[in-house]
């Protein structure tokens, strides 16, 4: 009987767990629900609940963490991000290091959070902790690292848009125009349609048509400003040529869209020639960018790329895109055997 009595005695117990765990488990998916319907405090409240039956629920640490952070709690950001941290499950430790890093930056402290990101990467190979590296650089104006660190993302994830446009809105900002445009184009080519694309696609434009002026006195007469230095002075140069043209007489009766995607066209086929001229370059701009803008320049989807990256801010783009259906499946016909 004695025997009997233990052995229901580790049963009851063992059901007990298994009922307390459910009940986390229920807490947890609770407050995912809350916090996904922007009720944060609610879903705290759920993930607190959690943590009293189980305090070392690396996931209820998580989205505490989580749902603090997006109600701009960020010091109960980092103290539950740091327990999940300490818990060390693979799991969700790397959300961990993404949340404390991104609280830290917030609260001013981006020296640490700096810190932090270049701690987890050194155990991770995450796109989203390079990018939020190069963010940080990016905010202390330190564009080289910047770009370091944002070149590291797309490496690991190439269709990751918010890297490629901030590798163009550095290079503009350094007076890098070929490097700015190659990867405006691609950010467009993977995010055409949105706030930030509209910005992208003015800077874009901004970039090719920097370095020529037009005289007043005499329209004829058209003035090129180019840097003239390093490996992409060619391309610089054919780009500013190519912005020149446009105010020609010849080029007159054309409209934007015409002249946008003739000039993109010979731009691309450029950087493809420069490149199979001097294969010694070794770098995003020749290994990455300009392989694919150099086989679309040789493809029969020039007009439909174009009106595609400039869905933000073109109407007609957006009407023919409409009217144009089969030309855009076949240009993702072309896409799918890239």
């Amino acid at each position: 009987m004695k025997k009997i009595v233990t052995l229901l005695t580790l049963l009851f117990f063992a059901n007990l767990g298994f009922a307390q765990n459910d009940k986390v488990i229920s807490l947890i998916k609770e407050g995912i629900k809350h916090h996904d319907a922007g009720a944060y405090e609610k879903a705290i409240a759920s993930y607190k609940q959690a943590l009293e039956i189980e305090p070392n629920s690396s996931l209820a640490n998580y989205e505490i963490s989580l749902s603090y952070m997006r109600n701009k709690d960020y010091k109960n950001a980092i103290k539950y991000s740091d327990k999940v941290l300490k818990l060390k499950e693979a799991k969700h430790e790397l959300a961990a290091y993404m949340v404390k890093g991104s609280a830290l930056d917030l609260l001013g402290e981006t020296s640490k959070s700096i810190k932090l990101f270049k701690k987890a990467i050194k155990k991770y190979r995450s796109h989203l902790l390079n990018y939020n590296l190069a963010l940080n650089y990016f905010k202390l104006k330190d564009l080289d690292n910047a770009e370091k660190y944002a070149i590291q993302a797309i490496e690991i994830k190439t269709d990751h848009a918010s890297s490629h446009f901030m590798l163009g809105n550095l290079h503009s900002m350094k007076g890098n125009k070929v490097q700015a445009v190659l990867a405006i184009y691609y950010a467009l080519f993977l995010e055409p349609n949105s706030e930030r694309a509209k910005g992208a696609y003015g800077l874009l434009k901004a970039n090719i048509a920097s370095g020529v002026k037009q005289e007043k006195d005499n329209p004829n007469k058209i003035n090129l400003s180019v840097s003239g230095k390093g490996e992409f002075a060619p391309a610089e140069l054919m780009l500013s040529m190519l912005a020149a043209n446009r105010l020609t007489e010849k080029n007159k009766d054309k409209t934007e869209q015409e002249l946008f995607r003739e000039n993109t066209a010979s731009f691309f086929a450029v950087m493809g020639e420069l490149k199979e001229n001097n294969k010694q370059k070794k770098n995003i701009w020749w290994e990455f960018y300009t392989p694919f803008f150099y086989k679309l320049s040789k493809s029969d989807h020039m007009e439909a790329f174009c009106h595609f990256i400039s869905l933000s801010s073109d109407e007609v783009s957006l009407k023919w895109l409409k009217s144009s259906d089969d030309k855009v499946k076949a240009f993702a016909e072309w896409l799918k055997k890239q």
